[in-house]
Order: structure tokens, then sequence, then C-alpha cells
């Protein structure tokens, strides 16, 4: 998974970062919710674990003003633990909620529950982002009513950068969902299915739909 960690206490975030990362999960971390909101709106993510009291602006606003636009699911982590805490968090739009102290074993499994759900979701949808339309139960697409013959990979790669439309989705993003792990993140496998992708879905058309984002990843839309 590819984890935002909005947390304004140092210790607690890099021992949260170091303990994801154990298990072999990728994070960003940020320490104030403007900042958090601003990253949520331009990078992709699986999920983001949000803390409830922070700098700038506190978590329930940026869960506000996040309402109506496409966002991860969000785990709010606070020592504000009471009932009416929680009630407020799911309220203002969050997926779970859970109080500190923790237990990091049952942060991972909620963490993980949430982005299993996501993913089964968009497994049920179709995508149109302009004149692109993708059917993915049907794994199908087409652009302007002309059918693109996709290889597997392409289409996993077209449909994991649909789901995170308008945002940067990473390299060590596109190799954990669609290779795995075990491939070396410098490898030119990436480019090579990208540059195939790319040539399908805009070639002849008048504007390009797949930007290359550099030293950071590839944005759809």
């Amino acid at each position: 998974m590819r984890i935002l960690v909005v947390e304004d206490d140092a210790s607690v975030s890099h021992w949260l970062s170091s303990k994801l990362h154990a298990c072999g999960h990728n994070c960003r971390l940020v320490d104030d919710g403007e900042d958090a909101l601003q990253m949520i709106r331009q990078e992709a993510f699986d999920v983001v674990v949000l803390d409830r009291i922070l700098p700038r602006m506190d978590g329930i606003e940026v869960l506000n003003r996040l309402q109506g636009s496409p966002r991860p699911p969000v785990l709010i982590l606070s020592a504000n633990d009471q009932t009416s805490d929680r009630v407020d968090g799911l309220r203002a739009g969050a997926e779970d909620y859970l109080g500190k102290p923790f237990d990091f074993t049952e942060l991972l499994l909620r963490l993980e529950i949430l982005a299993r759900r996501r993913a089964q979701t968009a497994g049920n949808e179709s995508i149109t982002i302009q004149d692109l339309h993708i059917d993915i139960t049907l794994r199908k697409a087409q652009r302007a009513g002309q059918a693109i013959e996709l290889t597997d990979k392409e289409f996993r790669l077209l449909h994991l950068l649909a789901e995170h439309t308008g945002q940067t989705v990473t390299r060590s993003m596109v190799l954990e969902r669609v290779w795995g792990y075990h491939f070396d993140p410098q490898t030119n496998l990436i480019d090579v299915h990208m540059s195939k992708l790319r040539t399908k879905i805009d070639k002849g058309y008048s504007h390009s739909l797949l930007r290359t984002i550099r030293s950071s990843g590839y944005v759809l839309g």
C-alpha cells in the first residue's frame, strides 16, 4: 500500500513510518492539515492515516474540504477517543477511527481492510475521463468510441491510473499494484509498458491524456 501519514508528533509519525516500511508499505509524511489536503488532492494513495488535532487545519476540516472529491479511504488516528469524537469523525467522512494509544497490528489490519474494500468497489465500476471510457468489469477501454486493444498489464496500468485521475501515481505504486515488490524499482519495465499504453490511448488525438511527471510518476487526465 501507499500510505499518507498525517501526524504532527514527529516521534509517532517516524515510528509508524518505520513499522509500515518494515511490512513492505510505502509512506509519505506530513505534519499539518493544509499540506495533507494538498497532497491528497495531488498524489495517489491507497489509504490515509489522519490525526485529528493538527496545525493550520484540523483533521475534521480536511475531511470537510475533501467532500465531493475523489480521495482514498481515511482512518482517523487520534487521542480524542470519546464516543462523540468518533461520531464526529465518521460523520465528517472518515471510513474508520482508532484511538491512541493503539496496537500497530490492529492499525495495519484496519488499513489493509480499507484498501481491500476500495479495490473491490473499484472493480465493479466503469470510469470515464474526458473521451476515454474504461469498463472495469469487462476489462475493455475505448476512446472517442474507438476500441483500444490492451494487454493484461496495460489494462491494469490504465485501471490504476484511472482510479487516481488527475493525481500523480508513483513508480513505486505501479510496481506494487501491477508487478509486485520483487521487481527492481530502477527497471525500465514500467517505462516500456507506459510508452506502449500512451501510444494506444493518445496517438492520433489532439490532446494527450497520459503524462509523465519527471522524477515522480504518471498522471492520467
